[in-house]
């Protein structure tokens, strides 16, 4: 079994020294010849400053920049799948639907429907016939 190595005045100074140069656990293990564990716990209980994990470090390296919002212009030709959420649809506005539903110029109609129907007084007109305006018998 190898024989465990003692922290001595001197190791614990360089552990310090190189604690402080940003050096990180395994790479001081590597100098002092222990393992990266034993770095760890030797930090901890010696109570030296802590610092950021690289980690973490990296995550915020990317969030810090902030600029300003970039304003994107919103294309006339979206897809159909984009284009059909800008539809504002509202019980209180006429559901009439205006155009092909397969294509981004599809819309409702969005008039002031009549009390207790889905669409507006026009589009009532077209959407409840009887047999007697058709010409039937």
């Amino acid at each position: 079994m190898a024989e465990a190595q003692q922290w001595t005045e001197e190791r614990l100074e360089k552990l310090k020294k190189l604690w402080d140069e940003g050096l990180s656990i395994s790479q001081i293990g590597e100098q002092l010849g222990v393992s990266r564990n034993a770095i760890a716990g030797k930090v901890h209980r010696l109570g030296l400053k802590k610092r950021q994990s690289p980690i973490s470090n990296k995550g915020k390296a990317k969030a810090a920049p902030k600029k300003e919002p970039v304003q994107v212009a919103v294309p006339e030709n979206l897809p159909l799948k984009l284009a059909l959420r800008k539809i504002n649809w509202s019980r209180a506005k006429c559901s009439w639907p205006i155009g092909d539903p397969k294509t981004t110029s599809f819309k409702f109609c969005g008039d002031e429907v009549v009390a207790g129907k889905p669409y507006c007084n026009t589009h009532c007109f077209d959407a409840y016939t009887t047999n007697r305006e058709q010409g039937g018998s």
